[in-house]
């Protein structure tokens, strides 16, 4: 196969495997399950899920406007900061809309209820509960700027509010979720009877090997025995682009320094698989295996090396690795597991603007250099 590095490559065979497995998991519980794009995004690969799923879940205007226009449906929308400016337009592109605060609601529900499209209404809750290790993405640690808290809401809830979503998982498995729902529903269940569905946000990574299908399955169905008036959604990122394919990457050059042998690629760790330094993790690399700390070559580990990337960066490397056998030039490197979050972390995540420029001027004036727009994202998705 000829192709040019870098480059991410999705395997359709394997992305195909991922959502047979979740539509049937979505079939078999009686809930909904539909894509986050905050993790995958690539439109161009739309008419392949469209077979499986039917909606996804937007966090911002561009992600929004992506699921009305690309995937053909209106959004399951969440964004922690709706203004009386920019709620119409999420108006325009969504079928539910979820708020951060009670304030925030307050703020747009108004709007929302004179719109012309009906858009169900919903409230972020904080179970403060999560069993996510890594702080950085833990959204239910002390002091959280996401969702509101049971002593919060009032006995009644106020009008027009038709829905919880709860989010507390990254990649997490089915016993995290049994043991979320206790936590869940001891804080707020006194309130699901006045709601018409219960978002469980994502990071149910049921695609994995190892993961307890049959576990998540019967825990949904339990769920939904409780709670048979409650549509139950389910909003996984991760899961759907698991180990779907590799970014591959080229060695151009091998430098050492003071025994540390480094095989320079023409990716980068920072640009390319930020995750990798922000959480950090480890990625696998076909035909290597980790080394703990960076050692010197000898028989009894290989050939070692460190990868390092091609931006100017000091810290854009990681190690090590060992390989059977010496790396070349133009050797390429495949970094597994690579399509999931990592695309969408290269160009505009969860959809988000990048800030306008300008140049103030000597004479006080305000030059604009440079703006963006939908197409600014929807181009870098393509």
């Amino acid at each position: 196969m000829q192709f040019h590095t870098p480059i991410y490559i999705i395997e359709e065979a394997k992305l195909r495997s991922n959502l047979a497995l979740i539509r049937d998991v979505a079939r078999r519980a009686d809930v909904e399950i539909i894509l986050a794009f905050k993790a995958f995004a690539l439109w161009r690969t739309f008419p392949v899920f469209r077979e499986y799923i039917h909606h996804t879940t937007a966090s911002s205007i561009n992600e929004a406007r992506l699921a009305f226009e690309e995937f053909g449906s209106p959004a399951h929308t969440y964004t922690l900061g709706f203004t009386g400016e920019t709620f119409p337009e999420f108006l325009k592109y969504s079928s539910h809309i979820t708020f951060n605060s009670l304030r925030q609601f307050r703020l747009c529900q108004p709007m929302a209820l004179a719109a012309d499209n009906k858009v169900s209404l919903g409230l972020r809750v904080n179970p403060e509960y999560s069993e996510i290790e890594t702080a950085l993405y833990n959204p239910c640690a002390p002091g959280s700027r996401f969702g509101v808290l049971a002593e919060e809401l009032p006995d009644q809830l106020p009008e027009g509010l038709e829905g919880f979503h709860c989010h507390n998982h990254c990649e997490s498995s089915a016993e995290s979720l049994v043991r979320s729902l206790v936590h869940l529903e001891a804080k707020f269940g006194r309130w699901f009877s006045q709601l018409k569905w219960l978002n469980l946000g994502g990071g149910h990574l049921m695609t994995r090997k190892d993961y307890n299908v049959e576990l998540l399955v019967e825990t949904l169905k339990g769920l939904r025995q409780r709670y048979p008036w409650l549509k139950v959604i389910l909003e996984p990122g991760s899961a759907f682009a698991w180990q779907t394919g590799p970014l591959v990457a080229s060695v151009v050059d091998i430098v050492e320094n003071h025994g540390i042998r480094t095989a320079i690629m023409n990716a980068s760790f920072t640009c390319h698989m930020p995750d990798c330094l922000e959480m950090p993790y480890m990625p696998q690399v076909r035909g290597a295996r980790v080394v703990e700390m960076d050692t010197p070559d000898s028989e009894a580990h290989g050939y070692v090396y460190r990868l390092g990337g091609d931006s100017c960066l000091s810290g854009d490397y990681m190690g090590s690795w060992v390989f059977d056998h010496e790396l070349q030039i133009g050797e390429r490197l495949y970094f597994e597991d690579m399509n999931h979050y990592t695309t969408v972390k290269t160009t505009m995540f969860n959809g988000i603007h990048h800030p306008s420029i300008a140049m103030q001027c000597l004479n006080g004036d305000l030059q604009l250099l440079r703006t963006y727009a939908y197409e600014d994202y929807r181009d870098r998705m393509d």
